[in-house]
């Protein structure tokens, strides 16, 4: 099966023990665990310097095309990031926006997001953005706000909630919304949580996720290949939904990579 990581990073973070950040170290990873494509941004741009982190994810999916395609961050704070957003998104190999409203501090249905949104939507583009239960800026019900606003755009909803009393809401914004798509990154997801989000909300709306290099790739691949699913379901996580989602992209420079993708 093609194996597809929805929600990657490269770069370091200060509050984790990310040993080797590099794309280079990532694509080792990706060849022994039989990943074909990641999808990442890099944590330079979701933390202190979108510009400088976006050129350096720019520079990465130039040395692994086909095999690292790029969200490119927005930083809803800064007054010139829509003109950015809209060459980035002409970049080869930059499939959408990564949006972090925990970082940014501005909830995900604010209004100094909407330019992302509307960007995206426009150059039919996915958008992946942190979620987090009970959070006053990204709680799924964030999500079920902004979604209904552009029906047709993508949206991947990070780490489903994150916690577990956040799956359950993730879900519900996911069965109202059909533009939700749920990713299964996160060190509180587990097999059988992955197991109810099927019966809830169905296989093609879940996508795998590993949040490397943040966490470890190889135990978000783990968590997909040893829940209790079926065989179907497990390939349409692991790879289906989000090659679907890759496939309706439009107008996409750099999007060379194994059979599934071409």
């Amino acid at each position: 099966m093609t194996v597809i990581d929805a929600h990657g990073h490269l770069g370091r973070w200060p509050a984790f023990a990310v040993t080797d950040g590099s794309a280079d170290s990532l694509v080792r990873v990706m060849d022994r665990c039989g990943v074909h494509v990641s999808c990442v941004s890099h944590l330079l741009a979701v933390g202190p310097d979108a510009r400088a982190g976006n050129a350096l994810l720019l520079d990465d999916l130039q040395r692994h095309p086909g095999r690292l395609l790029g969200y490119a961050v927005h930083n809803p704070h800064d007054p010139e990031a829509p003109a950015r957003l809209r060459d980035l998104l002409d970049a080869p190999g930059v499939i959408g926006v990564k949006l972090h409203p925990e970082v940014h501090e501005l909830a995900l249905d604010h209004p100094a997001y909407a330019p992302a949104f509307d960007i995206a939507a426009d150059r039919g583009r996915l958008v992946l953005a942190h979620s987090q239960h009970a959070s006053a800026w990204s709680d799924p019900v964030r999500f079920a706000a902004v979604a209904p606003r552009h029906p047709e755009l993508p949206i991947l909803m990070g780490h489903s909630g994150l916690w577990t009393s956040g799956f359950a809401p993730a879900a519900e914004a996911a069965a109202r919304c059909p533009n939700l798509v749920l990713e299964t990154c996160g060190s509180r997801m587990t097999g059988r949580h992955l197991v109810r989000l099927v019966a809830e909300v169905g296989a093609e709306r879940i996508a795998f996720g590993s949040d490397a290099v943040f966490l470890d790739l190889r135990i978000g691949l783990g968590r997909v290949l040893l829940a209790d699913l079926t065989e179907t379901d497990r390939t349409q996580i692991l790879g289906g939904t989000m090659d679907r989602l890759l496939k309706g992209l439009k107008g996409l420079k750099g999007l060379e990579g194994p059979k599934g993708l071409t």
